[in-house]
This record gives structure tokens, C-alpha cells and sequence, in this order.
């Protein structure tokens, strides 16, 4: 199975885990045996009826197997998205303890690895040769904090026995007008003074963000993450689901102009603008895998598209050949934000056709969930309907033999709203 791979990482950093999980584990089955055991230990059944028994026991047990997974073999995670991590500048200590409760929390409620957001608006909760200072921290872009935010994530959760994922959006740099300020040494801001760096962001009326069409700036990208895995002891690093923001030509018209007279001139047919910002990011996550993987090779590259491969595909979001050979990721996480009543998405069809892509077999398959969404009105009031919708969609993952799940998010893991939802989800994850 894809997920020993988690298991032996659980291994190797955690053994006091790895020991605690298989003495709970051992623990497990003598109860589940012994529930089925003759109360009277002297008491000898003939042979037909210590037969019969056995066979219920051993039915019971299977039945308890499909439910029951141990967190040591199956990834359990929570996305920390930067409003989780703003301080406002307060400082390390209102910082450090902000952490420690979302560590706190993630453990009670059963999670096994915190997937972190440190480079949100093409900027980093760390100390950065790319990137300036994000305003979650310093309380205005590019101001120092004066601590290593992401240096105190890693072994605090590493301490409390987590894996963490560094978590990237490797395009944005503004959207809707956050960060309200952006610092003088952001690169959209130095690239614009040079010449040479002409159209390597690009301003929508949505955001601002970096355009992929050049070598240049897939390098900068690439090089951002390997920073990160050369500097923290970080399990994996994981990019969302934003890619291209818009289909528009107009957004890099002039990139493409460039690349369509260069193929007249060399004589090969050019792509079409689709296909050729497709393999814009195929060349793109390539090379970020590349570049990590030269750093350590240990250390995962995951990516957590919509759970809408047409929404995907339509980003310039490749995810079949993706998920068709090595080179490119070893984990692919669709963001599954609905219930089994959506008539668009079917939950379950759709985590199957999401497996059914993956023919890589090195590649772990997990699945998202909407924890914000449990017990609220969205999506017509569907969320309302029953309150183990969640528990219900990781036995529906398990029974795809898909390696794991990750909930969104850490500020709706432990609220009035999801109280109940949680109740359910953590008698599964027992």
C-alpha cells in the first residue's frame, strides 16, 4: 500500500508515537477479542459451536478493521491558513502561544500533521532571500518580527510528535487588496524598475500575481521552496489550488505572442494558449519538485487542487499526468468541499474518479474535507441534514483505500457549530 511510505517517516522522527500507537493498538484487539470471549473461561463448547463462535469473531473483527485505522498508517491532517497565524505583530510570545493551542487542539481532536501556511501573498512567515516578511507576522509586509515564526512551527510540532507541511501559494501575491500595503523589496515591486523582468507579474482586477510563461520566474518559485526544505526540517511542502486566476488572453498576451512568433519562425506548430499555460505548469511543478528533492529527498511535495478537475484543468492544473508518473509529486490531496447531496460533485463518484487518476503507484492519494461546513447553512442547508456527514466521508475514503484525509481548517476543529460533526469523526479516527 502508497501509505507505508507515511508510515515509515512515523517511524523514523517519532518512535515514542510509532510505540504509543501500536500498544493502543495492541490494547484494541485484546478488548475487541476479548467482547466475544465466553464469560465463563472453564466453560467448553463442542466443536460445532467453538466453530460457529470463532467465525462471528472473526466477521466482528474484520468489521471492526474497516473502521478502525491506526494514525500511525494513515495521514490525519489540519490546514493552519495564515488568518489562524496573524499576531498583528504582537510579538514571539503571543506567537508561540497561538501555535501551542493549535497544536493542542489538532492532538485532542486527532490530527497527526499540521499543513502551515507560510508564503500566502508571495511572501513568508520566515527569513527569506525571495520573499519579504508577511504582514501576519510583522503586522505590515516586509516588516522583520524579530523571531523565526516557522523555525518555532517545526519543532513544536515535531515535540508534540506531528509531521508539518509547509504550505505555498505559488502564484498570488495580492488578492482583493490583501496585504493592503505590499514592502518595497516584494519582487512585483522590483521587477516593475527592471526592464528585464517585464511581465513577470501580473495585475488583474482581481490581484496581483506572478506569471508562469517564464523560465525566470519558475525558477524564483522553485528556488523559494527549496529554501525551505534547505532551511527547516519540514515533512512536505504543499501547494493549493491557485494556479492560473483567470482564462482571459489578456493576462500574458504578450508572453504568449513572443512564444507563438518564436514557433512560426523555428517552424513547429505552436500550442494552443490552454495547452501551452498547461505545460507552463507542468514545467513549473517539474522543476519545484527537482529542485526540493535535490535538497532532501525525504521530504513530500503535495498539491491540493478544487475537487472540480474541470475547475482545475481550466488553471492550468494537469492533474493526470500529474499523477501518472514520477517527477512531479508524491501526494495529490483534491479539495472535497461537499456532501453526498451535491448533485454536481457526488462525493463518492468523485473520490473515485480522483483514485482512478493516480497510476503512479509511489504517489499517496488523500482526501479534503470540509470541517468549516459541517453543521452550517452552506450549500442549501445540506449540511444540516445529519451530523456525521464527515465520519461518513472517511469511511467512504477508506473504503477506496485512499492513504489518508485533511480537514479544513484548524479554527473550525473545536466550535459550537462543528461540535457535533467532530464528535463523529473522532470515534472513527480511534
Amino acid at each position: 500500500m502508497r501509505r507505508r511510505r507515511f508510515l515509515w517517516n512515523i517511524r523514523l522522527r517519532y518512535p515514542r508515537l510509532m510505540a504509543f500507537g501500536m500498544l493502543a493498538a495492541a490494547v484494541a484487539a485484546t478488548m475487541i477479542a476479548g467482547a466475544f470471549m465466553p464469560k465463563n473461561e472453564e466453560t467448553v463448547l463442542p466443536s460445532s459451536s467453538q466453530e460457529s463462535t470463532v467465525s462471528t469473531v472473526r466477521k466482528e473483527e474484520s468489521s471492526v478493521k474497516s473502521t478502525l485505522v491506526s494514525a500511525e498508517e494513515e495521514m490525519r491532517a489540519v490546514w493552519v491558513p495564515v488568518m489562524s497565524l496573524e499576531t498583528g505583530g504582537e510579538g514571539e510570545e503571543a506567537f508561540r502561544k497561538k501555535f501551542d493551542k493549535i497544536v493542542e487542539t489538532s492532538l485532542e481532536k486527532g490530527m497527526n500533521t499540521l499543513i502551515v501556511h507560510v508564503r500566502p501573498f508571495g511572501d513568508s512567515l520566515y527569513p527569506s532571500e525571495y520573499f519579504p516578511w508577511s504582514h501576519a507576522v510583522g503586522g505590515t509586509q516586509g516588516v522583520d518580527p524579530g523571531y523565526d515564526p516557522l523555525a518555532y512551527m517545526v519543532e513544536a510540532a515535531h515535540k508534540a510528535g506531528m509531521q508539518i507541511h509547509a504550505w505555498v501559494n505559488p502564484l498570488r501575491i495580492q488578492a482583493s487588496k490583501t496585504p493592503s500595503i505590499l514592502s518595497e523589496d516584494n519582487p512585483y515591486k522590483l521587477w516593475q524598475k527592471d526592464s528585464s523582468k517585464k511581465g513577470w507579474t501580473v495585475k488583474t482586477d482581481s490581484g496581483i500575481y506572478y506569471n508562469p510563461a517564464y523560465e525566470g520566474v519558475r525558477s524564483y518559485i522553485a528556488e523559494g521552496v527549496a529554501e525551505i526544505v534547505r532551511s527547516y526540517d519540514v515533512d512536505g511542502v504543499q501547494f493549493d489550488d491557485y494556479f492560473y486566476p483567470t482564462q482571459d488572453a489578456s493576462f500574458d498576451q504578450d508572453a504568449y505572442s513572443a512564444y507563438t512568433a518564436d514557433a512560426k519562425k523555428s517552424g513547429y506548430a505552436a500550442l494552443s494558449l490552454f495547452e501551452w499555460r498547461t505545460a507552463n505548469i507542468n514545467a513549473l511543478i517539474s522543476l519545484v519538485y527537482q529542485k526540493m528533492k535535490a535538497e532532501n529527498p525525504e521530504v513530500f511535495f503535495g498539491i491540493a487542487p478544487q475537487g472540480n478537475l474541470s475547475n482545475d484543468k481550466a488553471m492550468g492544473a494537469d492533474i493526470s499526468t500529474w499523477c501518472a508518473a514520477k517527477g512531479y509529486l508524491d501526494y495529490i490531496c483534491p479539495q472535497m468541499y461537499v456532501n453526498f447531496e451535491n448533485e454536481a460533485l457526488p462525493f463518492t463518484e468523485t473520490i473515485e474518479t480522483w483514485k482512478s487518476l493516480i497510476l503512479e503507484d509511489s504517489i499517496d492519494f488523500y482526501v479534503g474535507l470540509a470541517v468549516y461546513k459541517a453543521g452550517s447553512d452552506a450549500d442549501d442547508g445540506t449540511w444540516q441534514t445529519s451530523n456525521d456527514i464527515l465520519a461518513r466521508q472517511v469511511m467512504a475514503g477508506r473504503e477506496i483505500d485512499c492513504d489518508g484525509f485533511m480537514f479544513y481548517s484548524w479554527d473550525y476543529l473545536d466550535t459550537e457549530q462543528t461540535e457535533e460533526e467532530m464528535e463523529n469523526v473522532m470515534k472513527v479516527l480511534e
